[in-house]
């Protein structure tokens, strides 16, 4: 009988001691280089200079996102220390800054770096580092590859699904179609033409009748407008960064070339383009969108909207809050904030990833009514839905349904 109660008692006793055991280690912090019990470093690269500078107010617009989370007590008791670089939108310049932030600074990851061949100028670095590159700001379908680029996930609908859906529009309502391109000729501008010519499919050949290619380096694309006019289209897709899509607006109406004009979202700002192209020069162009529109008095008395409006009163008053950047910049914000959030006291970049490939219909109330944001294992394509609009007045007007352009990486 003593023999027995000893033997249980031994066996309690060891059973207590592997709880309290496994207890600490499920209460340990984990941490990678970049967080500790006080800090999480995030780094960015961002055009603050060079051809696509109007996207760098959305680094500002992020910078004072976290500033109002640390005011307020930062993610999980520990502050954000957001270090954010320019690269001027220069590939080689970008790999310079992201070897700065994760050799030098020691960023837990890469949050938002803008563009889509600065993106892929560091991108096989990232993973081979096993650093997160994340939620980057560029909708190129190739950041949806989890299998071969597991570090790497983009936010934004990617380029190819939009342009389905701008050729579903068109096998619709214009099925006789002459189609003139203009693009930018990088992977960018030649995804998104991928998207128009696959989702046209068999009649790609006879609708697209011209293609012109730009380059970032030129100052203006004037006669690329003057040539794709010459050809008699009565269509005109125009794939292009913010400063040469107000162009082309522009050299649109002061050539009388009057084709339905289908705007790709990334440059559908009414404070980044439409206004500085003038309204007159705008109506009636057709573009996709998955966020609410901040110039629209339909989203007024939005709760979500009203959260965003009292953000930009307060935390970036110096923001343009008709720059439909802004609302990007937000929106991804608050996708972060819930990721990390989600990670606990797990900051390894392992989790990170692992966080942010397992949300499920989660919202920023920046997005369009229907529009949840999905990640899995598998699918590293967080937003696959838009919307159309047209431009009237001094606005843009949704119609339709909210439409999937589903694109697999």
């Amino acid at each position: 009988m003593p023999v027995a109660i000893s033997r249980v008692a031994i066996a309690s006793a060891a059973f207590a001691l592997f709880a309290a055991s496994s207890s600490g280690a499920l209460a340990q912090k984990k941490y990678d280089t970049g967080a500790t019990d006080t800090e999480i470093k995030i780094g960015n690269i961002m055009p603050y200079s060079g051809p696509a500078s109007a996207y760098g107010v959305i680094g500002k617009t992020e910078a004072a996102y976290f500033k109002k989370i640390n005011d307020a007590g930062g993610i999980n008791g520990r502050k954000i220390n957001f270090i954010s670089y320019d690269d001027g939108y220069s590939p080689p310049k970008t790999v310079e800054q992201a070897r700065k932030l994760v050799e030098s600074d020691e960023v837990l990851f890469i949050f938002n770096p803008l563009g889509t061949p600065p993106n892929s100028a560091i991108h096989k670095y990232m993973n081979s580092k096993k650093v997160p590159q994340l939620f980057v700001a560029t909708g190129a379908t190739k950041w949806n590859d989890p299998a071969n680029f597991p570090w790497t996930m983009g936010w934004q609908p990617n380029y190819q699904s939009e342009s389905r859906i701008y050729a579903k529009f068109l096998l619709k309502e214009k099925p006789d179609a002459k189609i003139a391109v203009l693009y930018q000729n990088d992977d960018y501008g030649k995804d998104y033409l991928k998207g128009l010519r696959d989702g046209l499919g068999a009649k790609a050949a006879s609708m697209i009748i011209a293609e012109e290619s730009f380059e970032t380096t030129e100052p203006t694309v004037d006669n690329h407008i003057v040539k794709l006019k010459s050809t008699g289209a009565d269509v005109f897709v125009d794939i292009a960064t913010p400063k040469f899509a107000a162009q082309a607006i522009k050299k649109v109406a002061e050539i009388e070339w009057k084709p339905l004009h289908i705007l790709n979202n990334v440059s559908a700002s009414i404070g980044a383009v439409i206004k500085p192209a003038g309204f007159e020069n705008s109506q009636g162009i057709i573009s996709a969108t998955y966020l609410k529109d901040a110039s629209d008095p339909q989203w007024d008395n939005d709760p979500g909207m009203k959260q965003f409006y009292d953000f930009m009163t307060k935390d970036f008053p110096e923001g343009n809050k008709l720059d439909g950047s802004t609302v990007v910049g937000y929106g991804v914000s608050q996708t972060l904030v819930e990721v990390l959030k989600k990670c606990g006291d797990d900051l390894t970049r392992e989790n990170v990833m692992k966080q942010a490939a397992s949300l499920k219909d989660f919202r920023t109330e920046v997005l369009l009514p229907g529009i949840m944001i999905d990640t899995s294992p598998t699918d590293f394509a967080p937003i696959s839905q838009l919307q159309l609009m047209r431009f009237k007045g001094e606005k843009w007007d949704l119609f339709g349904d909210v439409i999937s352009g589903d694109v697999g990486g």
